[in-house]
């Protein structure tokens, strides 16, 4: 094959399509680190169809690399998802919080997938957040769009999960796994942390331990005492160290699949290109008042603040309509 070009986006997505690994590592380091300034790529893989999302979410510790594991495992012997639209192609972004000194992502557990590293059906790539609250970096989007371009139907993207963290990731996801463990703690500070809003499926992994009875009793006590809703997430028990319950959970992941297919699919989709709009419009913004010629009024209001005379709204005011 060809050498690969970085500044030609779509000589990129050529050979990445025909399964040069490089040229898709650069595609997504490209969109990770140009923010807002990449409409060649953004144009050509937003052109092409979006792959089917699953969303991993969880507090630290909770198993979910393993659990990632397991269900690559699973979908790729599976080859279809629900009977339709084969997976043979398998993609997971793992999201990481950023490491304060290099800004990278911190690779964590990323060995627990090591199996499926030589695999040429399966792609894995760390991604920092950068600070970005909800856990997920403002590329992941676009990074999901590349590997639906380069023709992954299925991408898992793995997300570190602490309080309101777990929101971001529904956005970006078709269906979002919330993996608890046994003792998971308060169930009214999980509640007040969204994740009955954002749960699709929620995991009781490490189930071999004490306290799982007692963890779904609280999930079906908090789901009874919330609006009736048309899906309600059913409860999976997996020991994803040793695949136990694994096929339970990719089960319901199907379920939820053709209950989307149902009609529910497109308004979630109206939502999540809602949310990519806004995250583009909220970056461009920002570039705008804080670089080029207008850097300086950014400054200006930013003493402001510091002394005094302005407030965050009157000053966002000031910036965006230069009042």
């Amino acid at each position: 094959m060809g050498s690969v070009i970085a500044s030609d986006p779509r000589e990129l997505l050529d050979q990445a399509r025909a399964g040069a690994r490089a040229a898709l590592a650069r595609l997504i380091t490209y969109v990770e680190g140009s923010g807002v300034n990449h409409l060649d790529t953004a144009a050509l893989v937003y052109a092409q169809s979006a792959p089917y999302v699953v969303g991993l979410t969880g507090a630290p510790g909770s198993g979910k690399s393993t659990l990632t594991d397991q269900l690559i495992t699973t979908a790729l012997a599976e080859g279809s998802f629900g009977g339709e639209n084969p997976f043979g192609r398998v993609g997971v972004l793992c999201v990481d919080p950023t490491s304060p000194f290099s800004g990278g992502a911190l690779l964590g557990d990323r060995y627990r997938m090591q199996g499926h590293a030589t695999d040429e059906r399966v792609y894995i790539r760390s991604m920092a957040t950068r600070g970005h609250l909800g856990g997920l970096s403002l590329a992941v989007p676009d990074a999901v769009r590349v590997l639906g371009a380069v023709g992954f139907e299925l991408v898992i993207v793995e997300t570190v999960g602490v309080g309101q963290m777990e929101v971001d990731v529904a956005s970006t996801a078709d269906t979002t796994v919330v993996v608890l463990t046994p003792g998971w703690g308060d169930a009214v500070q999980a509640e007040k942390a969204g994740i009955l809003e954002v749960a699709d499926v929620f995991d009781i992994n490490k189930s071999d331990r004490a306290g799982t009875p007692a963890t779904r009793r609280d999930l079906e006590r908090m789901m009874d005492m919330g609006p009736t809703i048309p899906w309600r997430p059913p409860i999976v028990e997996t020991v994803a160290s040793d695949g136990r319950g694994v096929a339970d959970l990719w089960a319901a992941l199907v379920g939820h699949r053709r209950f989307l297919e149902g009609g529910e699919r497109d308004e979630r989709q109206r939502r999540r290109v809602s949310h990519e709009l806004d995250r583009v419009l909220s970056a461009l913004l920002s570039e705008r008042v804080r670089t080029g010629d207008v850097a300086h009024r950014y400054e200006e209001q930013l003493d402001a603040l510091l002394a005094g005379t302005t407030d965050p709204y009157r000053a966002a005011r000031a910036l965006l309509f230069e009042e």
